[in-house]
């Protein structure tokens, strides 16, 4: 390009051309960045730095006006020979004011009557009359003369101005002509689509200040700090793209492509360590611990310490800021490694050699699944997709039923402007880690089936319903888990190998209505289980299950009352299965993760099945939630709550939560403990948890709790450590002695990058 006489244009350097509908503002930033590199400054832009649309006009300048003679042999000639000043009228009404001349006294027509003799009397009438009719009512009073204060309207000239110095004052320095090296800025034509320039369709020329850039994802920003200081946030502050970095745009973390325009990678890296301290009913075994203790619950203290480390490696195709991604890969490998350390033997394997406390680890790869985008349903993105392989799933808002991750396929997408969502998904269930809970490549011959369907602003704006369909097809077999204990059948009354088929129909709710927030939940389960062990026979299966939750805000404070229902089986061996139990559940309900009565499971009174699981809130009298099988002989469970949640800081939450726990039924515990001795409450449930995130991100988290147990006449009656004292071996004070105070403490640290 050639420049034009008067002015400088950029050099080639400068020029870029983007092809894309935004490509002009962020070339301009571009050249920006590369004008403050050449400068010598890397994070500030410098502020005499021309601009691309800007020239500098190197030559002379114009003269001024006054100077300016365009034949300079010929003085100028004056085009306006005279002013003429422009005249100004206004109308105004003028009182007058001095008073107006008396009227004459009287008026006469005829004045020389008064010198002529009277005419002689009349003989035979008096007509007396006045020449003419100026006599008679009275003048009204604002006629009668002399008249004051008349207004009457004149024009009047208006006398222009004195002229004033306004825009006529000195010029300053630097705008007096002529002015040298002036800065002007070009017209920018701000278009939304190439415009073609035959040069370009020959390969031969760009547009002016331009240049090819074929990948805009390498341009990145200019150099902009929002405060001078630069103490404080500094956005776009980095030109290009790093590799890594976990705040800043970066090639790891999928902000940038790493093959062609639209092939992303996402890495994240993270562990999660939890140290937990607690005191749980523990049955002393046939070996105890301590010489000469004959009690059935021995010590009660345990300590254990879970760690998970995870390496998380995405590829996908796709730019998601409006729209799903095309396709998506997907691994994410897991090793654990925990410790635990009881003061009871039989606790860690049935083996009373192998001691009171264990360290074991295990290697699992958790996540691993493709997902493709299977078409749009609609201009807004409403799409559908396919996913497969070991993949997480939640199939309610709380995760009452089933929250996992398994293998499985899925459909699922949404339609009606993403009014409504949709999942379908088939798993065939994998074996479980028994000390980590993590997947193995083992199957378990248990396929669990799920469709549910969401509707947001059902009735009320805020308010998403869900209606939803679970099936559990386990076809049990024989197993024992990684510690030598037998898993499936469940060992207590007949053990045999069956069959358990239940389904779910469930209405759910969450969000709000108005200002008062809504969680609940209601399933209706039936089926049949082949043959259970504690009916001694099969059972036809007819169980509920409701929740409920509100809260209501307030500033930074949430009070919230609860309530959960699991229905009980009264009568455990009438061939009818009416307790209620999951599928593999792990709820955030009723203080979640800090609740004892939540986060701990314990057996039933020394035998080989818990009263119920951890993580869970149903007593189902089930050997294991990850590897047992669904037992509808069960007692089922009243929990009602309250508790609050308070934002104490924006990095700082803290939870507080208060259950009162009670049986709903308690036949299935008699016959499973042969006594007649089994009360309804089972305790009051305390606990208190704070969450701490010193970056106010989820980069890292720490948590801490406690929870304890107070336990009730029920509890007690399961968990006495003796009826009758046996001599020699215990003092007679030991008698039906339970322990009173029953605790959890848990601290939990999280790092992801």
């Amino acid at each position: 390009m050639q420049s034009q006489p008067g002015q400088v244009t950029l050099p080639e350097s400068d020029r870029v051309f983007w092809c894309e509908s935004v490509g002009l503002a962020a070339a301009l930033l571009f050249t920006l960045s590369n004008q403050a590199s050449e400068n010598g400054f890397t994070n500030e832009p410098n502020p005499d730095a021309l601009r691309p649309y800007q020239i500098i006009s190197p030559g002379e300048p114009p003269l001024s006006p006054a100077e300016f003679n365009p034949d300079a042999g010929v003085a100028p000639i004056r085009t306006n020979l005279f002013d003429e000043p422009e005249t100004t009228l206004q109308l105004k009404r003028i009182p007058s004011r001095p008073p107006s001349p008396s009227p004459p006294a009287v008026f006469n027509p005829d004045p020389g009557a008064a010198f002529r003799p009277p005419p002689p009397p009349m003989s035979f009438f008096t007509n007396e009359f006045t020449l003419l009719p100026f006599s008679g009512d009275a003048i009204p009073e604002s006629l009668v003369l002399p008249r004051t204060n008349l207004v009457s309207p004149q024009l009047f000239v208006v006398e222009p101005p004195p002229p004033s110095n306004y825009g006529r004052e000195p010029l300053s320095k630097d705008l007096t002509l002529p002015r040298r090296q002036t800065r002007s800025n070009q017209h920018i034509q701000y278009q939304w689509k190439n415009r073609d320039y035959p040069l370009s369709r020959q390969g031969k020329g760009y547009p002016p200040n331009s240049e090819p850039e074929t990948n805009r994802w390498r341009i990145g920003f200019a150099p902009w700090r929002r405060y001078a200081t630069g103490t404080t946030e500094t956005p776009y502050e980095t030109p290009k793209p790093m590799l890594w970095h976990p705040y800043k745009q970066s090639l790891l973390k999928g902000d940038t492509p790493i093959i062609g325009q639209d092939i992303f990678l996402n890495l994240t890296a993270g562990t999660q360590t939890e140290f937990e301290a607690r005191r749980v009913p523990t049955a002393s075994g046939v070996s105890a611990s301590n010489p000469g203790a004959a009690e059935f619950f021995g010590q009660s203290e345990q300590f254990s310490v879970q760690n998970n480390f995870s390496f998380a490696v995405e590829l996908f195709e796709g730019e998601t800021v409006f729209k799903p991604v095309h396709w998506a890969l997907r691994l994410e490998p897991v090793f654990n490694v925990n410790y635990i350390d009881t003061r009871e033997n039989n606790v860690i394997n049935p083996n009373p050699v192998r001691g009171t406390d264990r360290t074991d680890d295990f290697i699992a790869l958790q996540q691993a699944f493709f997902e493709l985008h299977l078409g749009d349903l609609s201009d807004n993105y409403d799409f559908i997709a396919a996913r497969f392989g070991n993949q997480p799933f939640n199939s309610d808002f709380r995760g009452f039923i089933f929250n996992d991750v398994n293998s499985g396929a899925r459909i699922f997408g949404n339609i009606d402007n993403n009014r409504y969502q949709y999942n379908f998904m088939v798993l065939d269930m994998r074996e479980k880690d028994t000390n980590s809970e993590l997947n193995s490549f083992d199957e378990r011959e248990q396929r669990v089936i799920i469709a549910n369907l969401y509707r947001q602003d059902f009735i009320w704006k805020g308010y998403t319903a869900q209606l939803s369909l679970h099936a559990n097809l386990d076809d049990g077999q024989t197993h024992y888990d990684r510690n030598g204990n037998i898993v499936r059948p469940a060992p207590i009354g007949t053990v045999k190998e069956h069959d358990v088929h239940a389904y779910y129909l469930g209405w759910a709710g969450d969000g709000h209505i108005g200002r008062l927030n809504i969680s609940h939940a209601f399933y209706q389960v039936f089926g049949r289980d082949e043959f259970n062990g504690l009916a001694g026979r099969p059972v036809d299966i007819n169980a509920q299950m409701a929740a409920l939750e509100l809260s209501y805000d307030r500033d930074w404070i949430r009070y919230k009352a609860s309530f959960f229902y699991a229905s009980g089986d009264s009568k455990a061996e009438d061939g009818k299965g009416n307790g209620f139990d999951t599928i593999l559940d792990n709820p955030n309900f009723t203080g979640g993760p800090f609740s004892y009565w939540v986060r701990q499971g314990f057996n039933l009174a020394g035998t080989s099945v818990g009263l119920k699981q951890r993580n869970s809130l149903v007593p189902n009298l089930r050997t294991s939630k990850t590897e047992g099988q669904a037992n509808f002989v069960n007692p089922g469970a009243f929990i009602f709550g309250v508790g609050t949640e308070i934002e104490l800081t924006p990095k700082l939450r803290s939870f507080i939560n208060v259950n009162y726990i009670r049986f709903v039924e308690t036949d299935p515990i008699k016959t499973a403990l042969l006594t007649d001795k089994v009360a309804h409450e089972l305790g009051l449930d305390c606990s208190l948890g704070v969450q701490y995130r010193p970056l106010l991100t989820d980069n890292i988290i720490l948590s801490a709790g406690f929870g304890t147990l107070i336990p009730g006449r029920g509890f007690k009656d399961i968990y006495q450590t003796s009826t009758d004292p046996v001599p020699g071996y215990n003092p007679p004070n030991n008698r039906g002695h339970v322990d009173d105070f029953l605790y959890s403490a848990i601290m939990a640290v999280t790092f992801t990058y």
